[in-house]
C-alpha cells in the first residue's frame, strides 16, 4: 500500500469531553482505523499497556492524571516504544507544545482543530513507522 499503512491501524482517544470523543469517534471511523476510548487519566495508562495501539490521541487536560504524565510514562515503558503519541490541547501555547515534544510526545494539535489537519496528523504518524514496522528506517 502506498501509504506505508499496512492493517487496520488501532487508535486509542484519551478524551474526557463526550462531545469532542463523539467527534473523534466519527472522524477516526471514516479514516478506517481501529479505535477506543478512555475517559479518565487514571485509566488511560494501563489501557495502552493492555491493548498497546499504534497511535494514542491524548487530551493534555484530564481528570485525576494529566495527558503530560501519561506521555511520560509511554515514553518510560520500552514496551510501549512503538506507540504514538498525538497530544490535543485546548489552550495550544507553544510552552505547552515544548513541554509535550520534550517529554516525547510525536505531534502536538490545539483544539478545536480542523478534521483535515487531524487526519493528515494521524496518517503521518502512522505511516511513519507505522503498525507492522520495527522503526520504520533502514539505516
Amino acid at each position: 500500500m502506498g501509504d506505508g499503512i499496512r492493517r487496520k491501524s488501532r487508535v486509542l482517544v484519551v478524551e474526557d469531553d463526550d462531545n469532542i470523543a463523539v467527534a473523534l469517534d466519527y472522524l477516526i471511523t471514516r479514516e478506517g482505523f481501529v479505535h477506543d476510548r478512555v475517559a479518565s487519566g487514571a485509566d488511560a495508562l494501563a489501557r495502552i499497556r493492555k491493548t498497546h495501539p499504534d497511535l494514542v490521541l491524548l487530551d493534555v487536560m484530564l481528570p485525576e492524571v494529566s495527558g503530560y504524565d501519561i506521555c511520560r510514562g509511554i515514553r518510560e515503558d520500552p514496551s510501549l516504544a512503538g506507540v504514538k503519541v498525538l497530544m490535543m490541547t485546548a489552550r495550544g501555547s507553544a510552552a505547552e507544545r515544548r513541554k509535550g515534544l520534550a517529554l516525547g510526545a510525536d505531534g502536538f494539535i490545539s483544539k478545536p482543530f480542523d478534521p483535515g489537519d487531524l487526519r493528515a496528523e494521524m496518517r503521518r504518524l502512522l505511516a511513519n513507522g507505522g503498525p507492522g514496522q520495527a522503526n520504520g528506517s533502514a539505516g
